[in-house]
């Protein structure tokens, strides 16, 4: 009798299966997830408004701040709510029409925030590097069109990895080895070969996320430049200081990116949960990070949080 054929054009469920290895941990794991995710909704809301309500603030520097705070939202709600659910609730089903959007939404949105960076990092260089021009160059027109094309380009990025997933055959076996629907971890259900898909999903990442990287890393060279030529030694260790948070964040966001990417590639002794684990805190500690360091650490978003309370911010 021949072999049945298991495979299915689009499945309609998928089953995460969370952590392996870490189940009996997923409740205890739940709690600093979501108390990241608490601080990120927090932090990033609190930012839009106060910049939405200061006209002071509608510089480039605080509206480009606004576009990463509307990212980092969307990447965190996209995937925290339900990671929580399957930690807490045990809900491991999920169609696979939502696993399509949240595959969308994580992967075009981390490509957007990369793009987020590389617009801050140039906007800081110009500011201090060349401040006559600054305010010129860098009006609400342009920062609006540096928005639209870093939204586009990730949009660009994965739309057409959405028209693979849909023509693909999948086994029926449909368990999903990860917290979140990951385009990697999908990819492994397929039931022929996807070499190809892959490795145009890794080379496009890996230019993408090269490029911006080098392109900041070549804007704070300059900026370090000017900060160490400033004349006053309090300034500069007041810009070291505010760069050195900056660099820290950028750093975590590339860092475990690029682990994710190329674990994908080349890491096969690396284990299950341990690359799990850095793919979910790639997702998880830049959103929680970024109110904190671009939102706390900026006098005048702080001041102007403070000043319903009449604290004087020294």
């Amino acid at each position: 009798m021949p072999p049945l054929n298991t495979s299915s054009p689009s499945p309609m469920t998928f089953l995460l299966l969370g952590i392996p290895g870490l189940e009996h941990f997923h409740a205890w794991i739940g709690i600093p997830f979501c108390s990241m995710y608490v601080v990120a909704m927090v932090g990033n809301v609190t930012i839009l408004s106060v910049v939405r309500a200061e006209h002071s603030l509608h510089e480039p520097m605080f509206l480009f701040l606004c576009m990463l705070s509307i990212t980092d939202l969307v990447l965190s709600t996209s995937t925290l709510p339900c990671m929580l659910c399957l930690f807490w609730l045990r809900a491991h089903d999920t169609a696979f029409d939502v696993c399509l959007t949240q595959m969308f939404f994580n992967h075009s949105f981390t490509v957007m925030e990369s793009g987020f960076f590389l617009a801050m990092a140039i906007d800081r260089y110009m500011a201090i590097c060349d401040p006559l021009h600054h305010a010129t160059i860098l009006t609400h027109t342009r920062i609006a069109i540096i928005g639209t094309i870093v939204v586009i380009r990730g949009i660009a990025f994965f739309s057409p990895h959405l028209v693979l997933l849909k023509q693909l055959p999948y086994c029926r076996t449909q368990i999903i080895a990860h917290t979140y629907c990951e385009f990697m971890a999908v990819v492994k259900l397929v039931c022929m070969d996807t070499g190809t898909t892959k490795h145009y999903s890794v080379s496009m990442a890996t230019i993408i996320g090269s490029c911006d990287a080098i392109l900041i890393t070549v804007s704070y060279a300059f900026i370090l430049c000017s900060v160490f030529r400033l004349p006053s030694g309090e300034a500069s260790f007041k810009a070291l200081g505010t760069c050195g948070s900056h660099v820290c964040v950028i750093l975590v966001f590339y860092s475990t990116t690029g682990f994710s990417i190329f674990t994908h590639h080349f890491g096969e002794n690396v284990p299950t949960h341990i690359h799990i684990f850095i793919e979910n805190m790639y997702l998880l500690v830049p959103t929680f990070l970024n109110p904190i360091v671009y939102g706390v650490r900026t006098k005048k978003i702080w001041e102007n949080v403070l000043r319903p309370l009449r604290i004087k911010v020294a």
